[in-house]
Protein backbone atom coordinates (compact mmCIF):
# COMPACT_ATOMS: atom_id res chain seq x y z
CA UNK A 1 0.00 0.00 0.00
CA UNK A 2 1.47 3.29 -0.88
CA UNK A 3 0.61 6.62 0.55
CA UNK A 4 1.71 10.22 -0.85
CA UNK A 5 1.54 13.24 1.09
CA UNK A 6 2.17 16.97 1.58
CA UNK A 7 5.70 17.21 3.04
CA UNK A 8 4.51 20.16 5.27
CA UNK A 9 1.58 18.21 6.64
CA UNK A 10 2.67 18.76 10.57
CA UNK A 11 3.11 15.97 13.07
CA UNK A 12 2.33 13.25 10.06
CA UNK A 13 5.75 11.57 9.95
CA UNK A 14 5.83 8.29 11.34
CA UNK A 15 2.34 7.67 11.21
CA UNK A 16 1.27 5.54 8.49
CA UNK A 17 4.97 4.26 7.91
CA UNK A 18 4.66 1.29 9.99
CA UNK A 19 1.52 -0.16 7.43
CA UNK A 20 2.57 1.31 4.44
CA UNK A 21 5.29 3.03 1.95
CA UNK A 22 4.93 6.79 2.29
CA UNK A 23 6.33 9.27 -0.14
CA UNK A 24 6.30 13.02 1.03
CA UNK A 25 6.62 15.90 -1.74
CA UNK A 26 6.20 19.02 -1.94
CA UNK A 27 2.52 20.25 -2.52
CA UNK A 28 3.54 21.22 -5.96
CA UNK A 29 5.25 18.96 -6.92
CA UNK A 30 2.35 16.26 -6.59
CA UNK A 31 1.03 15.15 -10.13
CA UNK A 32 0.22 12.68 -11.88
CA UNK A 33 3.28 10.38 -12.03
CA UNK A 34 3.72 10.44 -8.57
CA UNK A 35 0.18 9.43 -7.78
CA UNK A 36 -0.09 6.72 -10.16
CA UNK A 37 0.58 3.79 -8.10
CA UNK A 38 -0.69 5.36 -4.68
CA UNK A 39 -3.64 4.16 -2.81
CA UNK A 40 -3.89 7.63 -1.19
CA UNK A 41 -3.34 11.27 -1.32
CA UNK A 42 -2.86 13.27 1.87
CA UNK A 43 -2.84 16.73 0.39
CA UNK A 44 -3.32 21.13 1.61
CA UNK A 45 -4.61 23.64 -0.78
CA UNK A 46 -1.19 23.79 -3.04
CA UNK A 47 -2.86 20.08 -4.52
CA UNK A 48 -5.14 20.73 -7.25
CA UNK A 49 -6.89 17.52 -6.63
CA UNK A 50 -8.66 16.63 -10.18
CA UNK A 51 -8.35 14.33 -13.35
CA UNK A 52 -5.26 16.34 -14.64
CA UNK A 53 -3.85 14.73 -11.30
CA UNK A 54 -5.65 11.38 -10.90
CA UNK A 55 -7.06 9.74 -13.59
CA UNK A 56 -5.37 6.65 -14.51
CA UNK A 57 -4.18 6.58 -10.51
CA UNK A 58 -4.96 4.19 -8.15
CA UNK A 59 -5.84 6.39 -5.59
CA UNK A 60 -8.99 5.17 -3.50
CA UNK A 61 -9.43 8.21 -1.00
CA UNK A 62 -7.86 12.21 -0.68
CA UNK A 63 -7.71 13.87 3.06
CA UNK A 64 -7.33 17.43 2.58
CA UNK A 65 -5.74 18.76 6.48
CA UNK A 66 -7.46 22.18 5.59
CA UNK A 67 -10.67 23.75 6.51
CA UNK A 68 -11.58 24.43 2.76
CA UNK A 69 -11.97 21.72 -0.51
CA UNK A 70 -11.84 24.47 -3.36
CA UNK A 71 -8.45 22.28 -4.56
CA UNK A 72 -10.76 18.94 -4.93
CA UNK A 73 -12.57 18.79 -7.35
CA UNK A 74 -15.23 17.06 -5.76
CA UNK A 75 -17.64 16.06 -8.69
CA UNK A 76 -15.09 14.25 -10.74
CA UNK A 77 -13.88 12.64 -7.42
CA UNK A 78 -17.11 11.04 -6.70
CA UNK A 79 -17.59 9.94 -10.37
CA UNK A 80 -14.54 8.13 -10.31
CA UNK A 81 -15.19 6.55 -7.09
CA UNK A 82 -12.68 8.60 -4.81
CA UNK A 83 -13.78 9.50 -1.36
CA UNK A 84 -12.45 12.58 0.28
CA UNK A 85 -11.92 15.06 2.85
CA UNK A 86 -11.64 18.51 4.22
CA UNK A 87 -11.31 19.23 8.13
CA UNK A 88 -13.80 21.97 8.45
CA UNK A 89 -13.20 23.94 11.68
CA UNK A 90 -9.73 22.30 12.44
CA UNK A 91 -8.67 25.97 12.45
CA UNK A 92 -11.71 27.73 13.43
CA UNK A 93 -10.17 29.13 16.57
CA UNK A 94 -6.80 30.13 15.33
CA UNK A 95 -8.33 32.31 12.99
CA UNK A 96 -10.79 33.69 15.37
CA UNK A 97 -6.87 34.67 16.84
CA UNK A 98 -5.87 36.03 14.43
CA UNK A 99 -9.00 38.42 14.05
CA UNK A 100 -8.72 39.26 17.31
CA UNK A 101 -4.77 40.08 17.43
CA UNK A 102 -5.80 42.41 14.18
CA UNK A 103 -8.81 44.05 16.08
CA UNK A 104 -6.13 45.09 18.87
CA UNK A 105 -3.62 46.40 16.52
CA UNK A 106 -6.43 48.59 14.58
CA UNK A 107 -7.61 49.83 18.65
CA UNK A 108 -4.32 51.04 19.40
CA UNK A 109 -3.30 52.62 15.93
CA UNK A 110 -6.73 54.41 15.71
CA UNK A 111 -7.77 55.36 19.10
CA UNK A 112 -10.72 52.57 18.63
CA UNK A 113 -13.23 51.85 21.20
CA UNK A 114 -14.33 48.16 20.45
CA UNK A 115 -17.82 49.64 22.84
CA UNK A 116 -18.53 51.73 20.37
CA UNK A 117 -17.75 49.72 17.24
CA UNK A 118 -19.47 47.34 14.94
CA UNK A 119 -17.85 44.11 13.58
CA UNK A 120 -19.77 42.78 10.55
CA UNK A 121 -19.16 39.09 9.82
CA UNK A 122 -19.48 37.76 6.34
CA UNK A 123 -20.02 33.89 6.36
CA UNK A 124 -20.89 32.48 9.62
CA UNK A 125 -19.77 28.67 9.85
CA UNK A 126 -17.36 27.40 12.16
CA UNK A 127 -14.80 29.95 11.94
CA UNK A 128 -16.87 32.82 11.32
CA UNK A 129 -18.77 32.04 14.20
CA UNK A 130 -15.75 31.53 16.73
CA UNK A 131 -15.09 34.92 15.37
CA UNK A 132 -18.18 36.32 16.31
CA UNK A 133 -17.87 35.07 19.54
CA UNK A 134 -14.32 36.78 20.07
CA UNK A 135 -16.28 40.27 18.55
CA UNK A 136 -18.85 40.14 21.21
CA UNK A 137 -16.39 38.99 24.13
CA UNK A 138 -14.50 42.36 23.36
CA UNK A 139 -17.70 44.13 23.68
CA UNK A 140 -18.41 45.05 20.26
CA UNK A 141 -21.74 45.23 18.05
CA UNK A 142 -21.99 42.31 15.97
CA UNK A 143 -23.82 41.96 12.67
CA UNK A 144 -23.67 38.63 10.72
CA UNK A 145 -24.44 38.00 6.86
CA UNK A 146 -25.01 33.81 5.61
CA UNK A 147 -27.27 33.58 3.25
CA UNK A 148 -27.06 29.89 2.81
CA UNK A 149 -27.96 29.72 7.23
CA UNK A 150 -30.55 32.30 6.49
CA UNK A 151 -32.53 30.22 4.38
CA UNK A 152 -32.04 27.11 6.19
CA UNK A 153 -33.70 29.35 9.13
CA UNK A 154 -36.49 30.00 7.04
CA UNK A 155 -36.83 26.62 6.42
CA UNK A 156 -37.11 26.58 10.11
CA UNK A 157 -33.67 24.40 10.61
CA UNK A 158 -31.97 27.20 12.37
CA UNK A 159 -33.12 30.05 14.55
CA UNK A 160 -30.39 30.15 16.65
CA UNK A 161 -28.90 33.50 14.62
CA UNK A 162 -29.95 36.77 13.35
CA UNK A 163 -28.87 37.51 9.59
CA UNK A 164 -29.04 40.58 7.86
CA UNK A 165 -28.34 41.43 4.13
CA UNK A 166 -24.64 41.98 2.54
CA UNK A 167 -25.30 45.63 1.66
CA UNK A 168 -26.61 46.14 5.51
CA UNK A 169 -23.08 44.60 7.08
CA UNK A 170 -21.36 47.08 4.53
CA UNK A 171 -23.28 49.86 5.41
CA UNK A 172 -23.25 49.90 8.81
CA UNK A 173 -19.85 48.25 9.97
CA UNK A 174 -16.79 49.91 11.26
CA UNK A 175 -15.06 46.79 10.20
CA UNK A 176 -15.89 43.80 7.99
CA UNK A 177 -14.60 40.54 8.29
CA UNK A 178 -14.65 37.69 5.64
CA UNK A 179 -14.76 33.65 6.21
CA UNK A 180 -16.55 32.51 3.51
CA UNK A 181 -16.07 29.36 0.90
CA UNK A 182 -14.33 30.23 -2.56
CA UNK A 183 -17.59 28.91 -5.07
CA UNK A 184 -17.46 29.70 -8.41
CA UNK A 185 -21.30 28.75 -9.46
CA UNK A 186 -24.39 28.59 -8.29
CA UNK A 187 -26.56 30.73 -5.61
CA UNK A 188 -23.77 31.82 -3.44
CA UNK A 189 -21.04 32.47 -5.41
CA UNK A 190 -17.76 33.94 -3.61
CA UNK A 191 -15.67 34.46 -6.15
CA UNK A 192 -14.86 38.48 -6.16
CA UNK A 193 -17.49 38.88 -3.24
CA UNK A 194 -16.14 41.89 -2.58
CA UNK A 195 -16.02 43.28 -6.35
CA UNK A 196 -15.12 46.87 -7.85
CA UNK A 197 -19.24 48.05 -6.90
CA UNK A 198 -18.75 46.93 -3.56
CA UNK A 199 -15.23 47.90 -2.62
CA UNK A 200 -16.28 51.57 -3.92
CA UNK A 201 -19.36 51.12 -0.69
CA UNK A 202 -16.30 50.98 1.95
CA UNK A 203 -16.07 54.15 3.52
CA UNK A 204 -13.44 56.23 5.21
CA UNK A 205 -11.88 54.87 8.04
CA UNK A 206 -13.65 51.87 6.86
CA UNK A 207 -11.46 48.13 7.14
CA UNK A 208 -11.99 44.96 5.54
CA UNK A 209 -10.49 41.79 6.69
CA UNK A 210 -9.74 38.88 4.55
CA UNK A 211 -8.95 35.64 5.67
CA UNK A 212 -10.66 32.87 4.15
CA UNK A 213 -9.86 32.90 0.61
CA UNK A 214 -7.81 35.53 -2.19
CA UNK A 215 -10.04 35.51 -4.80
CA UNK A 216 -13.45 36.17 -2.61
CA UNK A 217 -11.62 40.02 -3.04
CA UNK A 218 -10.82 41.66 -6.40
CA UNK A 219 -7.24 42.32 -5.42
CA UNK A 220 -6.83 45.18 -8.47
CA UNK A 221 -10.13 46.45 -7.72
CA UNK A 222 -9.05 46.53 -3.78
CA UNK A 223 -5.59 48.17 -4.30
CA UNK A 224 -7.38 51.04 -6.71
CA UNK A 225 -9.74 51.53 -4.22
CA UNK A 226 -7.29 51.98 -1.44
CA UNK A 227 -4.88 54.06 -3.69
CA UNK A 228 -7.37 56.23 -4.78
CA UNK A 229 -8.61 57.64 -1.58
CA UNK A 230 -7.15 61.15 -1.20
CA UNK A 231 -6.46 60.36 2.50
CA UNK A 232 -4.36 57.04 1.66
CA UNK A 233 -1.34 58.25 3.46
CA UNK A 234 -3.33 58.87 6.69
CA UNK A 235 -4.37 55.34 7.56
CA UNK A 236 -6.99 57.17 10.60
CA UNK A 237 -8.89 58.34 7.26
CA UNK A 238 -8.50 55.97 4.50
CA UNK A 239 -10.56 53.24 4.33
CA UNK A 240 -8.19 49.91 4.36
CA UNK A 241 -7.24 46.60 4.72
CA UNK A 242 -5.92 43.42 6.43
CA UNK A 243 -5.25 40.62 4.14
CA UNK A 244 -4.20 36.90 4.92
CA UNK A 245 -4.93 35.58 1.77
CA UNK A 246 -4.10 36.99 -1.83
CA UNK A 247 -4.73 35.94 -5.70
CA UNK A 248 -2.29 34.27 -7.10
CA UNK A 249 -0.62 32.68 -3.76
CA UNK A 250 2.05 32.67 -3.65
CA UNK A 251 2.91 35.34 -6.30
CA UNK A 252 1.28 38.07 -4.77
CA UNK A 253 0.99 41.53 -5.89
CA UNK A 254 3.73 43.77 -4.18
CA UNK A 255 1.29 46.60 -4.63
CA UNK A 256 -1.65 45.40 -3.01
CA UNK A 257 0.57 44.00 -0.24
CA UNK A 258 2.21 47.73 0.32
CA UNK A 259 -1.38 49.22 0.02
CA UNK A 260 -2.80 47.63 3.14
CA UNK A 261 -2.39 48.22 6.73
CA UNK A 262 -1.30 44.89 7.32
CA UNK A 263 -0.81 41.63 5.13
CA UNK A 264 0.58 38.16 6.15
CA UNK A 265 1.59 35.06 3.71
CA UNK A 266 -2.08 32.82 4.54
CA UNK A 267 -0.90 31.63 8.41
CA UNK A 268 -4.21 32.86 10.10
CA UNK A 269 -4.91 29.29 10.94
CA UNK A 270 -1.62 28.19 11.76
CA UNK A 271 -1.64 27.53 14.91
CA UNK A 272 -0.05 24.49 15.97
CA UNK A 273 -3.45 23.70 17.36
CA UNK A 274 -5.12 24.06 14.29
CA UNK A 275 -2.46 22.31 12.03
CA UNK A 276 -2.73 19.44 14.68
CA UNK A 277 -7.00 18.63 14.41
CA UNK A 278 -5.90 19.06 10.68
CA UNK A 279 -3.41 16.35 10.42
CA UNK A 280 -5.99 14.44 13.25
CA UNK A 281 -8.90 14.49 10.83
CA UNK A 282 -6.97 13.79 7.10
CA UNK A 283 -5.48 10.80 8.95
CA UNK A 284 -8.50 9.11 10.87
CA UNK A 285 -10.37 9.51 7.37
CA UNK A 286 -7.47 8.02 5.17
CA UNK A 287 -7.04 5.06 8.16
CA UNK A 288 -11.11 4.52 7.64
CA UNK A 289 -11.18 3.69 4.27
CA UNK A 290 -7.99 1.78 4.03
CA UNK A 291 -8.67 0.11 6.68
CA UNK A 292 -5.76 1.07 8.88
CA UNK A 293 -4.74 1.08 12.47
CA UNK A 294 -4.51 4.84 12.90
CA UNK A 295 -7.67 5.86 12.34
CA UNK A 296 -8.54 7.03 15.92
CA UNK A 297 -5.01 8.80 16.35
CA UNK A 298 -4.28 11.59 18.29
CA UNK A 299 -0.62 13.77 17.73
CA UNK A 300 1.51 13.52 20.66
CA UNK A 301 1.69 17.01 23.22
CA UNK A 302 2.22 19.87 21.17
CA UNK A 303 5.57 21.98 21.44
CA UNK A 304 5.12 25.49 23.57
CA UNK A 305 5.69 28.54 22.40
CA UNK A 306 8.70 31.08 23.44
CA UNK A 307 7.93 31.83 26.73
CA UNK A 308 5.49 29.38 27.65
CA UNK A 309 1.73 28.84 27.86
CA UNK A 310 1.18 30.63 31.73
CA UNK A 311 1.63 34.39 31.69
CA UNK A 312 0.80 37.29 34.53
CA UNK A 313 -1.19 40.17 33.81
CA UNK A 314 -1.90 43.24 36.21
CA UNK A 315 -4.74 44.81 35.03
CA UNK A 316 -4.35 47.77 38.36
CA UNK A 317 -5.41 51.42 36.32
CA UNK A 318 -5.94 49.78 32.93
CA UNK A 319 -9.05 49.85 31.15
CA UNK A 320 -10.81 46.44 30.17
CA UNK A 321 -10.30 46.83 26.46
CA UNK A 322 -6.22 47.55 27.35
CA UNK A 323 -6.49 43.90 29.79
CA UNK A 324 -7.67 42.05 26.86
CA UNK A 325 -5.86 43.66 24.12
CA UNK A 326 -2.74 42.43 26.19
CA UNK A 327 -4.01 39.21 27.37
CA UNK A 328 -4.93 38.55 23.56
CA UNK A 329 -1.37 40.34 21.88
CA UNK A 330 0.43 38.11 24.47
CA UNK A 331 -0.65 34.93 22.46
CA UNK A 332 -0.28 36.31 18.92
CA UNK A 333 0.75 39.54 17.94
CA UNK A 334 -0.51 39.70 13.85
CA UNK A 335 2.42 43.04 13.12
CA UNK A 336 4.94 40.38 13.50
CA UNK A 337 3.79 38.38 10.37
CA UNK A 338 3.05 41.84 8.76
CA UNK A 339 6.39 42.89 9.12
CA UNK A 340 8.27 39.83 8.00
CA UNK A 341 6.03 39.69 4.84
CA UNK A 342 6.55 43.14 4.02
CA UNK A 343 10.17 42.90 4.47
CA UNK A 344 10.70 40.23 1.25
CA UNK A 345 7.53 39.55 -0.44
CA UNK A 346 9.58 36.23 -2.24
CA UNK A 347 9.41 34.70 1.37
CA UNK A 348 6.05 34.02 1.08
CA UNK A 349 6.23 30.33 0.85
CA UNK A 350 9.26 29.86 3.34
CA UNK A 351 7.22 31.93 5.72
CA UNK A 352 4.91 29.35 6.06
CA UNK A 353 6.76 26.22 6.06
CA UNK A 354 8.87 27.44 8.67
CA UNK A 355 6.00 29.04 10.72
CA UNK A 356 6.90 29.69 14.68
CA UNK A 357 5.23 27.36 17.07
CA UNK A 358 1.42 29.88 17.82
CA UNK A 359 -0.86 28.34 20.60
CA UNK A 360 -4.49 28.82 20.80
CA UNK A 361 -5.91 31.45 23.65
CA UNK A 362 -7.61 28.07 24.87
CA UNK A 363 -3.62 26.48 25.87
CA UNK A 364 -3.05 30.03 28.00
CA UNK A 365 -3.39 29.98 31.45
CA UNK A 366 -3.52 33.79 33.19
CA UNK A 367 -2.63 34.64 36.45
CA UNK A 368 -4.74 37.68 36.62
CA UNK A 369 -4.43 40.61 39.31
CA UNK A 370 -6.34 43.44 40.33
CA UNK A 371 -9.40 43.02 38.43
CA UNK A 372 -13.00 43.20 38.16
CA UNK A 373 -15.40 40.52 37.72
CA UNK A 374 -16.35 41.69 34.23
CA UNK A 375 -12.99 41.53 32.65
CA UNK A 376 -12.23 37.71 34.23
CA UNK A 377 -15.85 36.73 32.58
CA UNK A 378 -14.34 38.69 29.17
CA UNK A 379 -11.12 36.88 29.30
CA UNK A 380 -12.88 33.40 30.02
CA UNK A 381 -15.42 34.03 26.93
CA UNK A 382 -12.19 34.75 24.89
CA UNK A 383 -11.12 31.01 25.76
CA UNK A 384 -8.42 31.97 28.31
CA UNK A 385 -8.26 29.78 31.39
CA UNK A 386 -7.67 31.80 34.46
CA UNK A 387 -5.57 30.74 37.51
Amino acid sequence: MKIVADDRIPFLRGVFEPFAEVVYLPGKAIDNAAVRDADALLVRTRTRCDKTLLEGSRVKAIASATIGFDHIDTSWCESAGIAWSAAPGCNADSVAQYVASTLCVLAGRRGLSFEKMTLGVVGVGHVGSKVAGIGRALGMRVLLNDPPRERAQAAGEDASERFVPLDEVIAGSDIITLHVPLTRVGEDVTWHLFDEERLSCLRSGQILINTSRGEVVDGAALKERIMKDPRHSCCLCSCSAVLDVWEDEPLIDHGLLQAVELGTPHIAGYSADGKAAGTTAAVRFISSVLGLPPVSWNPPSLPEPEGGLSFTLDAAGKSRQDVLCEALLHTYDIRRDSTTLASDITSFEKLRGEYPVRREMKSFTVRLLHSDEATSAALEALGFRLC
